[in-house]
């Protein structure tokens, strides 16, 4: 098999927070209306990514990885990922705000939904002027003061609130309250997980008319209390460089703004790479293929694959992830 870059068909996600900017701002087609999330490549159970393009059209993401485990992943990656993309990329336009919410980590997750858990991380697209977004605690709350500050509304009084735009980066380990606010389109990064406990949702209400459900008690064990000095991650961008906005066990991720051609060499990492196109169009050469990326556009890489990788643009931000 020779591998090539892949991509593949966004799975999309209608929320009653989401809006139409990932279909008029990042070439998104859908039918579907007030698309909250673009699933550009995933593992999750029920919402298994499809290949696109190449020799492996028209097969699940799932099905290409039982055959060809290692090749796509890297064979350590493979060895520790239960033979699953460990990661889920997506594309998130907040229309309204989101719910307050935690994610639990590995262990939690695996006691209690035989799951990963969720560390993720967040790249600001776009933001609307005074948009903004929750991340950790910015006063010290005890395990005994959270569930009255939950039912009182008062969770938002105690939680760090940052005003952002466009280049912004968030870390958000498993454990940390946040809540991306309305707005705001980003880039995520995140385990292959889809267990969130709703901590606060406004009173909002469902397509049934009820008030969504909460999970205040199952959120206590997964909260780290602990207050940071700060919650966004500090950067400097250089033009045609690969520059680090996220570390962790789980992922890296580099962002390179592209101004004419840069090589990338990923052979020694074992791993997979993928590049979201987060600004302008860009042109990936690699294994003798060239892969157009619009504004909004996702490619993976192959580990298997036994070429350098050359990213060509005028102007363009790619994030780069990889294990």
């Amino acid at each position: 098999m020779k591998f090539y870059p892949l991509t593949f068909n966004p799975v999309f996600k209608s929320t009653i927070w989401g809006g139409e900017k990932l279909k008029g701002e990042f070439n998104k087609n859908s039918p579907l209306s007030r698309i909250g999330e673009s699933w550009e490549i995933s593992c999750v159970p029920g919402s298994v990514s499809v290949v696109n393009n190449g020799d492996l059209a028209g097969m699940s993401l799932t099905d290409i990885l039982e055959k060809y485990g290692a090749e796509i992943l890297g064979k350590k990656v493979f060895a520790s990922s239960c033979a699953a993309l460990p990661l889920l990329f997506k594309f998130i336009d907040a229309r309204e705000d989101l719910s307050v919410q935690v994610h639990p980590g590995d262990e939690l997750a695996k006691k209690r939904h035989n799951s990963f858990g969720k560390t993720e991380m967040w790249y600001i697209l776009s933001a609307e002027k005074n948009a903004k977004l929750f991340s950790g605690f910015k006063k010290k709350v005890s395990k005994a003061e959270y569930p009255e500050l939950v039912e009182s509304g008062g969770i938002l009084d105690v939680l760090a609130s940052h005003e952002v735009k466009a280049g912004d980066a968030f870390f958000i380990p498993a454990g940390r309250v946040h809540a991306i606010g309305a707005g705001i389109v980003l880039a995520e990064v995140q385990q292959t997980s889809d267990v969130t406990y709703r901590i606060f949702d406004y009173h909002r209400k469902g397509a049934d008319g009820k008030e969504r459900q909460l999970h205040t008690a199952e959120a206590l064990d997964a909260i780290n209390f602990e207050v940071e000095k700060n919650y966004k991650t500090p950067y400097k961008p250089r033009v045609n460089e690969a520059v680090n906005i996220a570390e962790c066990k789980f992922f890296t991720v580099n962002l390179i703004e592209l101004a004419g051609n840069v090589s990338r060499d990923l052979r020694r990492r074992d791993s997979f790479a993928v590049y979201m196109c987060a600004d302008g169009e860009a042109e990936l050469y690699c294994a003798g293929t060239a892969t157009k990326l619009k504004k909004g556009g996702t490619v993976l890489i192959p580990a298997a694959v036994t070429h350098d990788i050359i990213l060509s643009s005028e102007n363009a931000n790619l994030l780069e992830v990889y294990i």
